[in-house]
């Protein structure tokens, strides 16, 4: 980072460290909902903890624990974050101080955009209109182009981010808000509508699902791709699995449930993919989860003070370090493993394919 870039971005930290002091002085207790003591999934009572952890990606305060019904398998955080806990927690992320991480991370993963986009093709090789709901900056939609040239590309999300994909060029419409608040307004306007790692963070999933309902049009499909929390790497990597991604993943659901439910919506799943979904990125970021966990901290604006310079230049050595591990990790990632990923149950995503039924005589 060079040296005009650092003194900007320190003195946007200074600027917003007075509100973030003052959202932690009354601790971090306010911004749970109470505990639940049954599956948001089936209702069922037969709860275990699955993982505690904290925030490893930000470093933010708090703990967070994410219990497993073991009736459905339904995998959740509770108690989950309330409406305060999300707005704090996903603040600085996805834009802010974070923009330009996040837009460089999304931004260069077109490979695996289009490979997405082309999920369908067998399906509908010529969709007129497509919504990508959480799309983010947009991303995807652009990438998607390449495969579907003919199709309208819209973009659904909470952040300022989908309307700088609409300046941008790379949806052709972006909404702003959620997709239970807008099902109204775009009621069977979508031959298909696709949920791409985003299904997760929803504080209801099921509302989502219905939503989706209404807007993907009878004989249209919907594309969800989402965390699997029965792959192996789950239990073999502990809390440095990125998937668990807390405190935003609010549920995992596996995916013999998520097929019900969606049968029960009025879907027919067509496609179930793991392998081509699988993203393998899990060593290599487990290893970068812990070197973060141990280097210290850089400047932010939810610590009192700005590291001292010596602090700076240990993080700095600790992560030049670790350099080796990671290069062998990315190593075993991409030629080791994801070749027998899905036959080893390590695939870290699935993905389903499902086809919205015309609804039957009455």
């Amino acid at each position: 980072m060079s040296e005009g870039k650092r003194d900007r971005r320190a003195a946007r930290v200074a600027a917003l460290r007075p509100r973030y002091l003052a959202d932690l002085a009354a601790g971090t207790e306010r911004f749970f909902a109470p505990r639940r003591s049954a599956c948001p999934w089936c209702g069922g009572g037969r709860l275990t903890t699955r993982l505690r952890t904290t925030d490893l990606l930000q470093h933010k305060p708090g703990h967070f624990a994410l219990d497993r019904c073991r009736d459905c398998g339904h995998v959740f955080q509770n108690p989950q974050l309330n409406e305060a806990g999300l707005e704090f927690y996903y603040r600085d992320f996805y834009d802010g101080l974070g923009e330009d991480r996040t837009g460089a991370t999304f931004g260069g993963r077109t490979a695996m955009y289009r490979q997405r986009a082309r999920a369908l093709l067998p399906h509908d090789p010529e969709p007129k209109k497509w919504l990508d709901v959480g799309t983010g900056h947009g991303h995807f939609c652009a990438a998607a182009r390449v495969v579907l040239p003919g199709t309208v590309f819209d973009g659904l999300d909470v952040t300022e981010g989908v309307e700088l994909a609409e300046r941008e060029g790379r949806v052709d419409h972006g909404h702003r808000g959620t997709l239970p608040a807008l099902a109204s307004a775009l009621s069977g306007g979508y031959d298909v509508v696709s949920m791409f790692h985003c299904l997760e963070h929803a504080a209801d999933p099921d509302a989502e699902l219905r939503a989706a309902a209404r807007v993907v049009r009878a004989g249209g499909h919907l594309v969800i791709e989402v965390p699997d929390p029965a792959s192996r790497y789950a239990r073999l990597l502990g809390r440095w699995w990125l998937p668990w991604l807390q405190p935003q993943h609010l549920h995992l659901m596996p995916v013999a449930g998520l097929r019900a439910r969606l049968e029960r919506l009025g879907f027919t799943v067509v496609a179930e993919q793991h392998a081509d979904a699988h993203d393998p990125v899990d060593l290599l970021a487990a290893v970068w989860l812990a070197v973060d966990r141990v280097a210290p901290r850089d400047d932010v604006p939810w610590r009192a003070q700005a590291p001292a310079a010596p602090r700076r230049w240990l993080r700095t050595a600790l992560v030049l370090a670790a350099v080796p591990a990671m290069l062998v990790a990315t190593l075993l990632d991409r030629f080791a493993v994801r070749p027998v990923a899905a036959r080893l149950g390590l695939c870290n995503a699935y993905r389903l394919v499902a086809r919205r039924e015309p609804p039957g005589p009455v």
